[in-house]
């Protein structure tokens, strides 16, 4: 599974914001220099997390961004849901109901994939700006890289 690059820069962005809020609104220029992002995309990814309701936006001097609600209530499923389609394996569609398929395992493999969606959803649903902000800050042990589920043992 591969992360997009917008979900990616919109989690960067929403970090930046989480580790430099002083209650002062960000600019998408500090933000942008702050985490190396590209300031015209950054400003698209903002508009977009604005719409989700993640970052509340003051215009003029002194403008800029802030998050909508504190970082312990902001998940990285709703960030990635903010600037993606909503977060699944893939578009494959639903297993049938009632065992029939159109091709060999068919049933089998769409039942995997929505269970590897729901996976998905799940651990990005475990992770809040808050979290990510104490690993950054080294308040908070890093994530775990190893699978969560041991391995199948080859047959």
């Amino acid at each position: 599974m591969k992360v997009s690059t917008r979900a990616d820069y919109a989690s960067r962005a929403l970090l930046s914001l989480t580790l430099h809020e002083a209650g002062a609104p960000q600019s998408a220029r500090d933000i942008a220099d702050r985490t190396g992002l590209p300031q015209p995309y950054l400003e698209q990814i903002l508009l977009a997390l604005k719409g989700a309701g993640l970052v509340l936006s003051k215009r003029g001097v002194g403008g800029g961004y802030r998050l909508a609600r504190p970082a312990t209530q902001i998940f990285l499923s709703e960030i990635v849901s903010a600037v993606e389609a909503p977060i699944v394996a893939d578009d494959f569609g639903e297993p049938h109901k009632d065992g029939a398929c159109d091709h060999e395992g068919q049933c089998v493999l769409l039942a995997v994939w929505a269970a590897v969606g729901n996976e998905m959803r799940r651990l990005l649903s475990s992770f809040s700006l808050a979290d990510i902000a104490a690993i950054a800050g080294g308040t908070a042990p890093w994530p775990d890289a190893a699978p969560s589920v041991p391995a199948a043992e080859p047959r």
